[in-house]
């Protein structure tokens, strides 16, 4: 595979297992989408209540690191809640089931879980979570001339299908319900909930995502600290961005 669509947190796991790819496009869905939610008659009002609580939370998420981040603003660690590693499907059983506290997740999920599950939201991720959604391609393919440029126009396209997604927010949340099933009104509210915005690989994003790597480590979640700084090429940013721009 030459490329492929990735969340925040995936390129870190990637990095830190030695594979071989860069980030070359970037766009940022802010962080509202990331939430803990509880259920709507839970007696926790904030994060700080959900000390010694049991969380589910899908480990090395975009979720995931929204959870560290709030924990410790909170002056909780890690350690000192339970953690049910569970993906989206199973969580919101656990969920719904009275089996967990808390659920950490991601758009759609947390439209879903309000909308179908009652779920009420505690914490969002607009000031704690970066909401980067990345294009990596494996160095073998960005090395080859010909793959190289075929890599430029996607992820052109990419970023003007970014832009048409803002500005269509009915079109793209109906063509969302059609691909995974979920109700219209619950990816209408996701989109919603992700203001997009196509961003250049700069500095900022590159310690951003350090950042999280470094979270990571911290809490033990992830093989060995890494540097993720080789893994982000702003190569492809001027294509990128001038696509952004001309499908305003």
């Amino acid at each position: 595979m030459h490329v492929g669509g990735v969340g925040n947190t995936p390129p870190l796991f990637a990095a830190a297992a030695g594979r071989d790819f860069q980030v070359v496009q970037a766009a940022t869905y802010g962080g509202r989408g990331d939430a803990i939610v509880v259920p709507e008659d839970s007696d926790v009002d904030e994060v700080a209540d959900l000390d010694g609580a049991t969380i589910a939370v899908a480990e090395g998420s975009s979720a995931n690191y929204h959870l560290l981040a709030q924990l410790a603003e909170a002056g909780i660690d890690y350690e000192d809640v339970e953690i049910k590693n569970l993906q989206p499907a199973d969580a919101l059983g656990a969920f719904e089931g009275g089996y967990v506290d808390a659920w950490a997740i991601w758009e759609p999920y947390t439209s879903q879980a309000e909308q179908d599950a009652g779920a009420r939201v505690i914490a969002d991720g607009e000031t704690l979570a970066n909401g980067y959604n990345f294009q990596a391609a494996s160095t073998e393919a960005i090395e080859d001339e010909a793959t190289a440029a075929a890599l430029e126009d996607y992820v052109s396209r990419v970023a003007e299908a970014q832009v048409w997604a803002t500005t269509h927010q009915q079109e793209w949340a109906d063509a969302w319900s059609s691909e995974t099933g979920l109700a219209p009104e619950i990816t209408l509210a996701a989109v919603k909930n992700r203001d997009v915005e196509v961003v250049p690989i700069d500095d900022a994003l590159v310690a951003s995502e350090q950042e999280m790597a470094d979270a990571f480590d911290g809490a033990g979640l992830i093989p060995e600290q890494v540097d993720v700084t080789p893994f982000f090429s702003d190569r492809y940013d001027e294509s990128s961005l001038a696509a952004a721009e001309g499908a305003r």
